[in-house]
């Protein structure tokens, strides 16, 4: 059974050191699991943090511009080239660690076969691996639109500023749909202790449910390309009990 944890929010907002955080606790908790790192960003910077320059997509595989590394089998049909060319592209960045770049994705009202063809093929490339963590562009809705998945918790990313915290309640709003019978909830990041008083009156005016908080990482900005933030992990750990996730076993 693969555990799916979804990562949205508006860009800035600090996703990508989120998910690369919840990535090492989750190496932390269970060491002999397989884990997929999803990059459905537009942005692509997923890649980027573990000095990697991706540029064989899913989208390539879907208009044709993909370079493969092997020759294409014969005798192929539409959908098991999908699946192989999926395959393909996949890239090893640490043990037990997969990524994928989405980039790209054609809306669910195309009525071309690709569209359901990719859409099974994408699902079953992930039910392959124990964990997925799927880096969203903004909301749940554009991952959807390329893979129909099931999302065990969905966090919406944001920072400690009404205009930030107004955008997630739209995100939650596009969001809740996708992430029906799951979990879908806010984490703040970037937070000051002094703002706590403020954040959480905002938090009751837009009528959302916070799942926890993430303080400011000032040393990040020294390591801005790795993403790499220990306070990032520590204090994930201490809600992380929250979240409709597997448990450490004690």
């Amino acid at each position: 059974m693969t555990t799916t944890l979804a990562i949205t929010g508006k860009s800035g907002s600090g996703k990508t050191t989120v998910t690369k955080a919840f990535l090492r606790i989750f190496q932390d908790y269970f060491p002999d699991k397989s884990i997929l790192l999803f990059d459905n960003d537009l942005a692509a910077e997923l890649g980027h943090s573990f000095g990697k320059d991706i540029r064989n997509t899913i989208y390539g595989i879907r208009s044709g511009k993909h370079e493969y590394k092997t020759g294409i089998p014969e005798d192929m049909t539409k959908q098991e080239y999908i699946e192989w060319a999926l395959e393909d592209i996949v890239e090893t960045v640490e043990e037990n660690v997969d990524i994928i770049v989405s980039w790209f994705v054609a809306s669910k009202d195309c009525r071309c076969p690709i569209t359901k063809q990719m859409n099974d093929a994408v699902k079953k490339f992930v039910e392959q691996y124990d964990i997925v963590i799927f880096d969203c562009e903004f909301d749940l809705k554009y991952l959807n639109q390329l893979v129909d998945v099931d999302i065990d918790t969905a966090i919406i990313v944001t920072n400690p500023v009404e205009e930030s915290i107004h955008l997630a309640k739209r995100i939650e709003e596009f969001s809740a749909k996708y992430a029906a019978g799951g979990q879908l909830g806010v984490v703040l990041n970037k937070v000051e202790n002094t703002e706590m008083t403020y954040i959480f009156d905002m938090l009751k005016k837009y009528e959302l449910d916070i799942l926890g908080v993430i303080p400011t990482d000032k040393d990040l900005q020294q390591h801005s390309i790795e993403r790499e933030s220990l306070i990032a992990q520590d204090a994930i750990k201490q809600f992380y009990f929250r979240l409709n996730l597997p448990q450490k076993r004690i």
